[in-house]
């Protein structure tokens, strides 16, 4: 490869690096087909920060432009290309280390006229820029194609995208598309799951190799898993059920980065429903400190586990932890539980639970403890958060029975709570 590269002129270097199709990851070329199945209109590109979302969109606009397949089969004339602000339109969009002049090769390169916000390309292509501070600088001009960044940061995001829908009315097929690090706005949820909508994924992880070793380690090394990870980072919706015990601004408002000493700590274990074997089994543990305030300190669960191999964990996390309880429910497994857990290790002393109350009933009061600030996260259990934040009085999260948070709920009740789980009454705690 070093022989090679040596032996390109600097032109050849200079086209190979900006040869798209040969860097490209699969989520930053268009879709064939929208969500529904049928042609698509609008792409939206949901990216974490550092996805790579602007040089998808710059790349896009620079195919549109030339009409270089796949995005185009012949050169659209007038683009739109709409930031959130004027100065990110320059700084981002255009002159960007991503922006649409840094990803054409020299001779391909349009004119950037920054007074009258314009590109134009050799061939007679042009491209307007426009800011949605001013939505109604969209009236009236007319485009075959549009760039939007940043949507779900636009201040007045619904007129400014509802003018420029208006004004996409030239050629065959007016297409745009949309790259943003996702909020669930109304608009971009309404967005994004229109089936005529095209939808891509850009997670951060995804472009690493471009990406400083220090941002990964101290950025995603530090928001990864939490809710604040899950939008800057995953580039995915984070929104709580109206109806949800629990939330996620308290979870994130409780959170800390590891437990002080505990006096006290408790393995919770609910097992596959009927001890089925590979089911899914939620193991937590928890413990609580000198003041009473109790902490989640390990999300242990796992998917499709045989039952020694989940038992093997709840014990190892029970010799781990240093615990003093291991409580699992049986009102699935029965006697099962109890014999697999004592077949791993006969020493530790299993507590049986059995539910007489549905799960909501149950969860309620462990809620109650959570909007109290009686409990708190030590570290990030982002599949655990999910199912806390998604659980409904159905007592399904997602639409699946919510086991870690049912393994969650065991915990705190045998740490705080009399009797069982769904008891009104509170124990004193310390």
């Amino acid at each position: 490869m070093r022989t090679l590269l040596e032996r390109l002129s600097p032109h050849a270097v200079e086209w190979l690096l900006t040869d798209w199709m040969l860097f490209a990851r699969a989520e930053q070329l268009p879709p064939a087909r929208a969500q529904g199945g049928g042609a698509w209109h609008l792409w939206l590109v949901l990216g974490g920060r550092g996805a790579g979302k602007t040089r998808t969109g710059a790349e896009w606009v620079r195919g549109m432009a030339l009409g270089i397949s796949p995005f185009s089969d012949h050169p659209i004339g007038r683009i739109a290309i709409i930031a959130e602000t004027m100065q990110d339109l320059r700084e981002v969009m255009v002159e960007g280390v991503s922006g649409l002049l840094a990803v054409h090769p020299r001779d391909q390169r349009p004119a950037w006229s920054a007074s009258r916000r314009r590109l134009e390309w050799p061939n007679g292509a042009v491209a307007q820029g426009f800011s949605a501070e001013d939505p109604e600088s969209l009236r009236g001009p007319q485009f075959g194609a549009a760039w939007c960044d940043e949507l779900a940061k636009w201040a007045y995001a619904e007129k400014t995208f509802d003018n420029l829908q208006f004004g996409l009315r030239l050629g065959e097929n007016p297409r745009q598309v949309i790259t943003t690090t996702p909020r669930p706005t109304k608009l971009l949820k309404r967005l994004a799951s229109d089936p005529t909508t095209a939808l891509s994924h850009a997670p951060t992880r995804k472009n690493a190799a471009n990406l400083a070793p220090t941002f990964l380690a101290q950025i995603v090394g530090r928001y990864a898993g939490t809710a604040l990870g899950l939008q800057e980072l995953d580039g995915l919706f984070v929104d709580d059920r109206q109806d949800a015990l629990f939330r996620r601004e308290t979870l994130e408002a409780q959170r800390l980065s590891a437990a002080p000493s505990l006096t006290r700590v408790v393995i919770a274990v609910d097992p596959p429903a009927g001890g089925k074997r590979g089911g899914r089994c939620g193991i937590v543990a928890a413990g609580r400190d000198e003041t009473g305030t109790l902490y989640v300190i390990e999300d242990g669960s796992l998917e499709n586990a045989r039952p020694e191999i989940w038992a093997g964990r709840a014990i190892d996390l029970y010799h781990r932890h240093a615990a003093d309880a291991l409580v699992a429910e049986t009102n699935q497994g029965g006697d099962m539980v109890m014999n697999v857990l004592n077949t791993i290790d006969p020493a530790v002393p299993v507590t049986a639970v059995r539910a007489k109350r549905g799960k909501h009933v149950r969860a309620e009061p462990v809620a109650a403890l959570y909007a109290q600030g009686r409990v708190r996260h030590a570290g990030v259990f982002p599949a655990l958060e999910d199912e806390m934040v998604a659980f409904g009085p159905d007592g399904l999260a997602d639409g699946r029975s919510p086991d870690r948070l049912d393994a969650l709920v065991w915990a705190i009740t045998h740490l705080a709570l009399d009797g069982e789980a769904g008891a009104p009454r509170v124990r004193r705690l310390g």
